[in-house]
C-alpha cells in the first residue's frame, strides 16, 4: 500500500507515536491536531497527520513545551516564509521581533508567560514579535533583558564598513521606537560603550522607567531635559550640564522644553 495513503486507527497511531490513545484525544482536544472521522465517527489518522502527531510529542519529550507553546509554535511553523520571496531587508531593526521571538520558543515560553513576566499585553508582545514594531525604549530594554541580550546584538548591528570616526551629520540612525525619539550611533562595532546623540521632540520620553546594569553619563548639547531616578530624585539639565548615574536605578525620562533638545547619551557596558 501506498504509504501517503495509509489510514491509521487509533491505536495503531497511539502505538507509533509511543503514547496513550487518550493521550490522542488530549491533543484533539487541546486543538494540537484535527482526526479524520469515518462514517460511524470513528477517529483515524493519515500519513501527514502521523506525522504531525509524532511532531508533537517530539515538542513535549524533548523540547518539554506545554500545549499552548506547543500550539504556538505549529502555527508559527506552518505560517509561510515570506523571506523566500521577499528581498532581505536592509534594516536591521525589522529583524528584531522574530529573533526575539526565536529566543523566547528556546526558551519554553509562551507569549502569556513572557507578557505577565515583563507586565505588558500579550496582544501587543504578539504584534511586536511579528512587525518588530510597538515597543517603546523601556519596553524594547526590558524584553532584551529579560532574554539576557541588547538590542544592538539582536538587531545584528555590527556595521561591516565599521567607521573610526564618525564625522558630523553623518550618523547611523537608529529606527524610530518612541514618538519623536532619534537616536543616532556616535561610535560603531563591537565596543565597551554605547555612545549615542539623542534628539527629541517637545514632548518626546522614555514612556516609563526601566533600569540595567551598569553605568551611565549624559551631557546636554541644547534645549532641557528631565530625568527621573527610583521615582524620587528630579533632575532637569540645561545645555552645559551632566549627570552621571547607576543604571541599576529606575530612570525615566522627557523633554519638557517646547523646542527640540539634543544630548550625548553614553552607557557602559553597552546595553541598547
Amino acid at each position: 500500500m501506498n504509504e501517503s495513503k495509509q489510514i491509521y486507527r487509533v491505536a495503531e497511531a497511539a502505538r507509533l507515536v509511543g503514547v496513550s490513545a487518550s493521550t490522542l484525544r488530549l491533543w484533539e482536544s487541546q486543538g494540537l491536531v484535527v482526526p479524520d472521522r469515518t462514517e460511524k465517527g470513528h477517529r483515524q489518522y493519515n500519513a501527514e497527520q502521523l506525522a504531525r502527531l509524532k511532531h508533537i510529542a517530539w515538542l513535549r519529550t524533548d523540547r518539554g513545551l506545554n500545549p499552548a507553546a506547543i500550539r504556538e509554535t505549529l502555527e508559527i511553523e506552518e505560517e509561510p516564509d515570506a523571506s523566500a520571496s521577499a528581498p532581505a531587508s536592509e534594516d536591521p531593526f525589522v529583524e528584531i521581533g522574530p529573533r526575539l521571538r526565536s529566543l523566547r520558543h528556546a526558551a519554553g515560553k509562551t507569549l502569556e508567560a513572557v507578557a505577565s513576566d515583563l507586565g505588558i499585553a500579550t496582544s501587543k508582545l504578539s504584534t511586536f514579535e511579528r512587525t518588530s514594531h510597538g515597543f517603546s525604549i523601556r519596553d524594547l530594554r526590558d524584553l532584551t533583558e529579560y532574554f539576557g541580550t541588547t538590542i544592538s546584538k539582536i538587531s545584528g548591528e555590527e556595521p561591516a564598513d565599521e567607521r573610526r570616526l564618525v564625522k558630523s551629520g553623518e550618523w547611523r540612525t537608529w529606527p524610530t521606537m518612541s514618538p519623536g525619539v532619534t537616536i543616532q550611533l556616535l561610535a560603531e562595532g563591537r565596543n565597551m560603550m554605547d555612545c549615542h546623540r539623542f534628539v527629541l521632540a517637545p514632548g518626546a520620553s522614555s514612556e516609563g522607567a526601566y533600569h540595567h546594569e551598569g553605568e551611565e553619563f549624559i551631557f546636554v548639547l541644547s534645549g532641557r531635559f528631565e530625568i527621573v531616578l527610583d521615582g524620587q530624585e528630579f533632575y532637569e539639565l540645561s545645555p552645559g550640564d551632566s549627570l552621571y548615574f547607576a543604571s541599576r536605578r529606575r530612570h525615566s525620562w522627557r523633554n519638557r522644553f517646547d523646542g527640540e533638545t539634543v544630548l550625548i547619551w553614553v552607557n557602559t557596558p553597552p546595553t541598547f
